[in-house]
């Protein structure tokens, strides 16, 4: 089984973390997002993973140097330009020389999904294209998928109005394809799998959809990513023994709850941290308060200051003594270029 995995978007979401990395090498409860994507794809029976690679390439391959990771086979395949979607997959797909069935996931998607049963309930189908569909309490920001008894999809309706969406199900950016779906892909311009591929096979009465409650996030979003650790956190899902890294030193006077606390993090006397993540070598200095917030690899939170409410601080950042921020972004906009 192989699997084409999408991570050569810009992560824009997740700026300022972005700025120099790709979303997908984020570490989530210190584990790169990729490695826990292709770790369930392997135990799902995938044995080799396509990436489709196009922004800063070069930081999966110095990461996975021998070509395989969380002991699945890699293959990669680096976007000319940007191509949407389904140009991504259709490149990754057509430059590894796939021609049997595949799966196609988005690389920020985090699942407890069964694939391999995705796959079997694929085949019963006889269909061209199957997605997995997840319930959300506001489908607004995402693809709704409405399904027939027998299970093939009536429509795809794609960010819909809110209050207007005929279902909560909506698609949860994993695809059990047919090579002949890559034949709807022109090559060499940008291609949408959901706003193209996919309606052009409802209308031939070729896709089918498989509802799933298992967990997902899409970890692409600031509020996401943070909730995607405190999750490991509170147990709904493994891969973490301790919210605390034991590098980590905690002075006896700081409080640090519900958290993840990366390597050679340092949290200095009366500094409280809760809800939040500290990622390797961060440091909140002295009365600082970080709340619901997320601080890259060896920022610096100075004495005093106060983050709250989704503040997120980029890598190498220093945040000045006294700040107060609710929300607000390390550099700012202003810094981040095009």
């Amino acid at each position: 089984m192989r699997a084409v995995v999408l991570v050569g978007g810009f992560g824009t979401r997740l700026r300022p973390l972005t700025l120099g990395l790709p979303k997908q090498m984020l570490t989530v409860g210190r584990v790169t997002m990729l490695e826990r994507v292709v770790e369930h794809l392997g135990a799902s029976g995938v044995d080799e993973v396509v990436l489709s690679l196009g922004y800063q390439p070069d930081a999966f391959l110095d990461e996975f140097p021998d070509g395989t990771c969380a002991g699945v086979r890699l293959s990669y395949a680096v976007e000319p330009e940007p191509l949407d979607t389904a140009g991504a997959i259709a490149f990754a797909a057509r430059h590894v020389g796939v021609e049997e069935r595949f799966v196609a996931v988005n690389g920020d998607v985090l699942t407890d999904l069964d694939v391999a049963d995705l796959w079997a309930r694929h085949e019963s189908f006889g269909g061209a294209a199957t997605i997995a569909l997840t319930p959300v309490e506001d489908p607004s920001r995402f693809g709704v998928v409405p399904l027939d008894a027998g299970g093939r999809v009536e429509a795809f309706i794609e960010k819909p109005e809110p209050g207007t969406a005929p279902s909560n199900w909506i698609n949860a950016g994993t695809y059990v394809l047919e090579p002949e779906v890559l034949d709807l892909v022109p090559a060499g311009r940008k291609v949408s799998i959901e706003r193209e591929v996919f309606p052009a096979l409802v209308e031939q009465g070729r896709l089918y959809g498989v509802q799933s409650d298992s967990y997902w996030i899409d970890a692409g979003t600031p509020e996401a990513y943070l909730q995607a650790h405190l999750d490991l956190v509170d147990g709904l899902r493994p891969g973490l023994s301790a919210g605390l890294d034991p590098s980590a030193r905690i002075d006896g006077a700081a409080r640090v709850v519900r958290s993840v606390v990366g390597q050679g993090v340092v949290v200095a006397g009366g500094a409280e941290v809760e809800d939040s993540v500290l990622l390797d070598g961060a440091r909140v200095s002295a009365g600082a308060v970080v709340r619901r917030s997320i601080v890259g690899g060896r920022a610096v939170v100075g004495e005093g200051s106060e983050l709250t409410d989704l503040t997120v601080v980029g890598f190498d950042e220093d945040v000045p003594a006294g700040t107060v921020s609710s929300g607000g972004r390390f550099p700012g906009p202003e810094a981040w270029g095009g």
